[in-house]
Formats: C-alpha cells, structure tokens, sequence
C-alpha cells in the first residue's frame, strides 16, 4: 500500500514526520536507489526499497508496533515531542518506547491526563472526536454566579471569536475566595477553559485533567505512566455515557 514517505520514515522511527520532511528536501530519502527530494512522494514498504542516509527502513516500519502510554503530566511541561526553547516535555516522562508525541493539549501550568502515541490514526480519531469527554477540576479565583455558570454551560463566544459547544459543570466545593469545579467538554480548543472562565471574570489558577472518555486519574500518580491495555483504549474511544469495564492497570515506573 502506497503511503508518504514521511509517514514511513516516522514509523520506522527515525524521525518526527517533520523531521522526516528535512530529509527528503536535503535529499537523505532515496527509494529504488532514486533520490526523492519532493515532499509527498509515497512508497510501499513491501515492494520498495526505501533508505534514509544510506540505511535500509523497510523492516523498521512493517515491524514496529503502535505504542499508547497513559501519563499523568505535572505542571512545567509542554505537551509537544519537541521544543526550541528547551522546555520540560511530556514525552521525556516515558522512556524507552520509542519515538511518541501526545494526543491533545494540556497548556504548560495544567496537569492531569494525557496520552502518548506513535500511532497517528488514533491520534486524529480522539482530537476530532466530539464523543469523547475530557473531564476536568479545576479551581478559579472568586465565586462565579449562577448566571455566569449557566451562560458557560449553554456555551460562550471567547476573545478570540471561538464559539464554545454547550459544557456540563458541576460544582464541586467552595471555600471564601475560591470556587472548585468539574467540567466536562467535547472538544478541544486551546486553553478552552481558562478563556471560558476569563470571559465571565474568574480565571483558572489550577486545572487538572482527571478522565478521558472511560479512563480517570485514579492510581495514577503525578509524573508516573502506564502502558494502555485494548480494553483502554475502547474505554477511550466509547461514546459518552456508555459504562465501560475497568481499565487493567500495569504500571511503568514512575519516572521511567
């Protein structure tokens, strides 16, 4: 089957899809023997011979397994595979596993549940999805009214022209200065929710993802991972609402 070649080349795990663009615009890639220097020129790893600086992949890609970590990401990492400014990643939390990039967001100063993956289908699945829930808590600065949660949940335009789909919000506790909340959303708009409650006067200065779809935080320490069984990763994938068994937990050490 015919795929880009980048694609192939991540797969194997040479490189990021992006870095796999530079090799074939420096002319590193070569198929059959014939230099590719055009970016979305494709290959089949069963019938083409397929190099990148010299060494042959095709086993590298055909052998290499889809990988999905669950990480409960602390506060001070990003949540990219790469970063010029040489900030903390998510992925430097898992080692050993190969080359992964993770599915979704959680800004810098978040916590809470992430998932780490080579496997982009899945990727593009779950961040297109407007089934699967992402639970937060999270903890604003002051006491919203009635009317500023309710205009939240029924959904908001933001500053930046985004129009929030309709939110489920659940108070959780209150204390004299601050209040503490669940809130469940269906998609994934950057810093959604910080911008949310900006908009009605009462900033975020916690937030932690606690459950994605049918897997939650609980036994899952900060900073630690777990490899994702099938039965998680169709907990992931149910529809919203729908019970699912529960996740089998093997752990992966907490630093790795």
């Amino acid at each position: 089957m015919l795929e880009r070649l980048q694609k192939i080349i991540a797969q194997a795990g040479v490189a990021s899809r992006r870095a796999a663009e530079r090799l074939i615009l420096d002319g590193e890639v070569s198929v059959n023997g014939r230099t590719i220097t055009e970016l979305g020129s494709k290959a089949d790893i069963d019938t083409d011979h397929i190099k990148v600086r010299g060494k042959l992949i095709n086993s590298k890609a055909a052998s290499r397994k889809n990988t999905y970590i669950l990480v409960n990401k602390p506060k001070g990492y990003l949540s990219s595979a790469a970063d010029p400014e040489g900030r903390k990643l998510v992925v430097d939390l898992v080692k050993g596993k190969g080359r992964l990039h993770p599915v979704g967001r959680l800004d810098f100063n978040s916590e809470g549940l992430i998932i780490l993956t080579n496997d982009g289908k899945f990727t593009n699945l779950v961040a297109s999805s407007k089934k699967i829930a992402k639970v937060y808590e999270i903890k604003v600065k002051g006491l919203p009214n009635r009317n500023a949660i309710n205009k939240l949940s029924r959904g908001i335009q933001l500053d930046d022209g985004f129009k929030t789909s309709p939110a489920e919000i659940r108070e959780l506790r209150s204390t004299e200065n601050n209040g503490w909340y669940e809130v469940t959303l269906y998609e994934g708009h950057n810093q959604q929710i910080r911008k949310m409650f900006d908009a009605v006067g009462h900033s975020v200065v916690k937030l932690k993802r606690v459950a994605i779809g049918g897997l939650k935080i609980e036994g899952l320490a900060v900073g630690s991972s777990r490899v994702l069984s099938d039965i998680d990763l169709k907990a992931v994938l149910a529809p919203a609402g729908k019970p699912q068994p529960p996740s089998r937990r093997s752990y992966v050490s907490d630093r790795n």
